[in-house]
């Protein structure tokens, strides 16, 4: 009995120990998010150099407040002459009202050289809801109220008031690879046929603890031009290395 009684005391101390050992649980970051960019060359008949750059960050301190950003650029040559010229960001401030409704103020900016859009401010806010809201899938949707103000080449600057909607869709397909689908729509009320949709669907993919690799698909359609030879639509598929932090 003495013996029994002597093993289990050596278990436990054993036990004891090893837990005492054991690093401390990581704290939860208040701030998340990342830096990514992707370069293409290709020369011989035809001469192209592109590349984008990616900026995105979500403040979380574990409260019903959610601060995300996000930020792009694009730009690339054929033969020397620009084809692509474009940089967007886009503040979004979310604050849950339930588990599952919340409330969002957001400014959306674009300046897009090959649409003839100086700039474009368009702040919103409105309601959210949650659709799907699981560790591995999440859908929302959302729509909303605000500004639009934009500035093209030799016009003054149109202002109007605007309605919004979106949609993001997130599925974990692994532990290390990531789908994501975001659509979004701003309409101008002075005329709802002059619109602003923007359409991305990616795959995100770890290569390392604190690097990924993107591909990504993206659509910007502007259904009335300020100019009639301006083509509404544009689309680019990039592929980014994407360092987290």
């Amino acid at each position: 009995m003495k013996t029994v009684l002597l093993c289990l005391l050596i278990v436990l101390l054993t036990v004891t120990a090893a837990f005492a050992q054991q690093a401390p649980a990581a704290p939860m970051k208040t701030y998340t998010g990342s830096f990514g960019g992707g370069f293409a060359l290709t020369s011989g008949n035809t001469d192209t150099k592109n590349f984008n750059l990616t900026f995105d960050m979500v403040r979380d301190p574990k409260t019903r407040n959610v601060i995300k950003a996000n930020a792009s650029y694009l730009r690339g040559t054929q033969s020397d002459i620009l084809s692509v010229d474009r940089t967007a960001f886009n503040v979004r401030d979310e604050y849950s009202l339930t588990t599952r409704v919340y409330a969002f103020g957001q400014l959306d900016y674009l300046r897009d050289q090959f649409k003839q859009i100086i700039f474009l401010w368009a702040p919103s806010g409105g309601l959210g809801y949650k659709l799907i809201n699981t560790d591995p899938t999440k859908l929302t949707v959302d729509g909303g109220a605000g500004g639009f103000f934009e500035k093209n080449p030799g016009r003054e600057v149109t202002r109007s008031g605007a309605v919004t909607a979106g949609e993001r869709f997130t599925h974990k397909l692994s532990a290390s690879s990531t789908f994501n689908q975001n659509l979004g729509t701003i309409w101008k009320t002075d005329d709802f046929g002059d619109y602003l949709t923007n359409f991305s669907v990616g795959l995100t993919s770890s290569i390392m603890q604190n690097l990924d690799i993107k591909v990504e698909f993206l659509d910007s359609y502007k259904r009335k031009p300020q100019n009639i030879g301006v083509k509404r639509n544009d689309t680019a598929f990039i592929t980014a290395f994407v360092l987290k932090f």
